[in-house]
């Protein structure tokens, strides 16, 4: 049983709080990543499952043991950092093997951890390299390995792949899910890429202002964001907000956006002013004249798809999705299709209300 329960826990800097109130189950098994910008505590809440910063309030248990009192080493988890901190003058075997070593384990066991913690990542051949011979991504591979030899209940993860580059840190993702799915181990990763959360992750938990903002699968914090903040931060490119007027009556409702234009939803809200939110895919860009119109200022080809920046006209910017093969150019005047199945309402809290 390697569960991980936070409950009400709560950590202050001097007079400043950093982590206020959060309580969380991570079943046995479970990937979760912590994902958040700069400052929003994620990174402080994983130093606080390892022991590296003290719980202030609430309790910790780890595999069914109260923990917040233990100290880091009795805690039975393992903790991979953004520099991979290896001895230069030591082999990747020696590497692997030191913590084991100031334990005294026996000599038998850990050749035996090391030699499936090298099979498991595939560095059997890499084992009597020193860290200068290898490649960024393989010195990970190797931090990552020093945390399987311990056997821990749970492995936790602060921003390993930062310090890699694009290609290598994408391989590098792919090897860590597949490490997942072999070991079904409990892990728990920190990010501030939300590519790294919704790849890796069996659920998402998002931190902004040292609180918890949504709990979710990757795709239900995409697709039914519970806040401004969320939908705002889950996506590339980011959603899209505009300010409207809701009118109707019932689940039949009427937008109307600042240039004037409608779109009608389905969403049972009292009539007042909100701000839309709708993703760049559910604008689609129409052959055919279309209720709401923008003038494309900036047309981004990506090969597969276009992203195509447009001014309403009363000066709402938009996102509008096209083809891979888009004629757009930069001042034409273009016709958008809103998909209404996939808008959202914010009101003056942030909380979001999601069309039907």
């Amino acid at each position: 049983m390697s569960d991980i329960v936070l409950n009400s826990v709560s950590k202050s800097f001097g007079g400043v709080r950093v982590i206020d109130g959060i309580s969380l189950d991570v079943p046995s098994g479970e990937f979760v990543v912590f994902l958040g910008p700069s400052g929003s505590g994620k990174s402080t809440l994983l130093r606080m499952i390892a022991g590296l910063e003290t719980i202030d309030e609430g309790s910790l248990t780890i595999g069914g043991k109260r923990s917040e009192h233990l100290a880091p080493g009795q805690r039975d988890v393992a903790m991979v950092f953004q520099n991979y901190a290896l001895y230069p003058h030591m082999t990747v075997r020696d590497n692997m093997a030191f913590g084991l070593k100031n334990i005294r384990m026996d000599k038998a066991q850990i050749a035996r951890r090391v030699q499936d913690a090298a099979r498991i990542l595939e560095m059997d051949a890499l084992l009597d390299r020193r860290p200068a011979q290898l490649s960024g991504g393989q010195r990970q591979r190797v931090a990552i390995g020093r945390a399987i030899v311990k056997e821990p209940a749970a492995f936790l993860f602060d921003e390993p792949l930062s310090n890699l580059d694009a290609a290598l840190r994408v391989r590098t993702r792919v090897e860590l899910a597949e490490l997942h799915q072999r070991m079904q181990s409990t892990m728990i990763y920190v990010t501030h890429d939300q590519t790294e959360a919704m790849t890796l992750a069996d659920r998402i938990v998002i931190l902004n202002n040292c609180r918890i903002e949504q709990i979710g699968s990757p795709m239900d914090v995409y697709l039914k964001p519970a806040s401004r903040f969320v939908a705002g931060f889950v996506g590339s490119p980011g959603m899209n907000f505009i300010k409207a007027e809701l009118s109707g009556e019932g689940e039949q409702q009427v937008a109307t956006l600042g240039n004037g234009s409608k779109v009608a939803l389905q969403i049972d809200l009292p009539p007042g002013t909100y701000e839309l939110g709708i993703r760049p895919e559910a604008v689609q860009v129409s052959q055919t004249p279309a209720a709401t119109t923008g003038k494309a200022a900036v047309v981004e080809r990506l090969g597969d798809r276009t992203l195509v920046h447009l001014h309403l006209d009363d000066g709402s910017a938009l996102v509008a999705l096209d083809s891979g093969r888009s004629q757009i150019r930069s001042g034409d005047t273009v016709h958008l299709d809103f998909d209404t199945t996939q808008l959202h309402l914010f009101d003056a809290d942030g909380i979001a209300h999601h069309a039907k």
